[in-house]
């Protein structure tokens, strides 16, 4: 009995650790489908708020306790802000003026920004392989984003073409992107300070509610027909991108978030453009170049090195103690 329970826990665990990146690759696609007919803070505020309660609902069949403090309460409306309505506010704006794909790989730089802060919150060490393979990992996504004319010019040393090309990125949207990677990543690591005064899922489900009712607010005072213009199957992609994107998603990930080591799950967060850029090809017809394909390829490499980093250490170590050569002075925290 406990062999089977072992084997299966083995088959799950990976599924239930890559299902919300999968989940918010394929959302991506789907809110980029629905986007022209629809407004952008409407779509952010429709995309949470729904699943807020949807989570809400499946906490209150449990024994989580009501948050009891004005701490709490405070943590959580902080969580909402910036999470909840700044991180979806910026997606949505920022995937208006740019492609599924290329959106959730700007998105998806945020491990490193999360690397960052838990080294300096939470000494987080993550030593020379974890560094190593955030390093990669950003080579990738970039590889996977960025235009190849502009790639093609840094490899020729032609800065002006450079120049020309970021300030053309900021034009299109990108940088609103980055800025939602920002809020996503300062709300991933205000998952341990939540934790100490309110069950974690409990405030993912409040966090959507509270900062969707943001979102609302904002699209009444600055946006007009925020729905008249959705046809069924717009309907029917914002119910995945609800339902599949944000309540089974986050759900599944805070919680994770509150179990784990944080700088490893997110680090996974680089499976989400190859899913949205898998999906986006095949759904919304947007191709992969060579270097593209080449990104995905180190994308992988990097999710290898920074959640095996321990065992590969420990191989090297044992490695480097049969050949003394190879011993070199790698001590990055």
């Amino acid at each position: 009995m406990e062999a089977q329970k072992n084997i299966n826990s083995s088959f799950w665990n990976p599924i239930i650790y890559v299902a919300p990146f999968f989940l918010w690759g394929t959302a991506m696609v789907a809110m980029k489908g629905i986007i022209l007919e629809t407004t952008p803070i409407f779509l952010g505020a429709l995309r949470i708020f729904p699943a807020g309660i949807l989570v809400l609902m499946f906490v209150g069949r449990g024994k989580s306790v009501q948050p009891q403090s004005l701490k709490a309460w405070g943590w959580i409306f902080l969580f909402a802000l910036v999470d909840g309505a700044m991180f979806q506010g910026f997606l949505a704006e920022g995937l208006l003026r740019t492609g599924a794909g290329l959106g959730s790989v700007m998105i998806d730089s945020q491990p490193l920004l999360v690397a960052i802060l838990c080294r300096w919150l939470f000494k987080d060490m993550i030593g020379f392989w974890g560094w190593l393979g955030l390093g990669v990992g950003i080579m990738g996504i970039s590889l996977i984003g960025l235009p190849d004319d502009w790639i093609m010019s840094l490899v020729e040393g032609n800065w002006g073409a450079f120049y020309f090309s970021w300030e053309g990125l900021f034009n299109n949207g990108e940088w609103l992107m980055l800025l939602a990677s920002l809020s996503m990543a300062l709300g991933t690591v205000m998952i341990p300070y939540i934790g100490r005064h309110v069950d974690t899922v409990l405030a993912t489900g409040w966090h959507m509610v509270i900062g969707g009712l943001m979102l609302f607010i904002l699209s009444g005072v600055t946006e007009t027909n925020q729905w008249v213009n959705i046809s069924f199957s717009g309907w029917l992609s914002i119910s995945y991108a609800t339902i599949f994107g944000s309540a089974i998603a986050y759900g599944v990930f805070f919680y994770l978030a509150s179990k784990g080591n944080i700088t490893s799950l997110s680090a996974l967060t680089f499976l989400t453009p190859v899913f949205a850029l898998t999906f986006g090809g095949l759904i919304l017809g947007e191709k992969l170049s060579f270097l593209q394909w080449g990104g995905v390829s180190l994308t992988l490499v990097s999710i290898y090195l920074i959640n095996q980093r321990t065992l590969i250490n420990q191989k090297w170590q044992n490695l480097k103690s049969n050949f003394p050569w190879l011993n070199v002075n790698e001590k990055i925290n």
